[in-house]
């Protein structure tokens, strides 16, 4: 994920244009919608060794992916007519 901030800090230091950001935001929730899509398709192995850990780790993460996706939909930072997808 620190990847994602990286980008969205060069993309608004850069021009710090409007449209800049609107883009950053953008990417930032299509790039969240694609974390929680990969979460979703992930099959517990319960054979391996700690994947009780690695579950629950993969649930939080996705609870986090969604809160964030739902903030920039309600702070308007994205707009809810961009394909995004369902943060649920």
């Amino acid at each position: 994920m620190p990847r994602l901030w990286r980008g969205l800090e060069r993309l608004t230091a850069r021009d710090g244009a409007e449209g800049s950001q609107s883009m950053a935001m953008t990417e930032l929730a299509r790039e969240l919608e694609e974390l929680i899509a990969a979460l979703d398709r992930r099959v517990p192995r319960v054979e391996q060794a700690g994947e009780a850990d690695i579950a629950r780790d993969a649930a939080a993460l996705r609870a986090k992916a969604v809160d964030r996706l739902a903030k920039l939909l309600c702070e308007g930072a994205v707009s809810p007519d961009l394909p995004v997808g369902d943060p649920t």
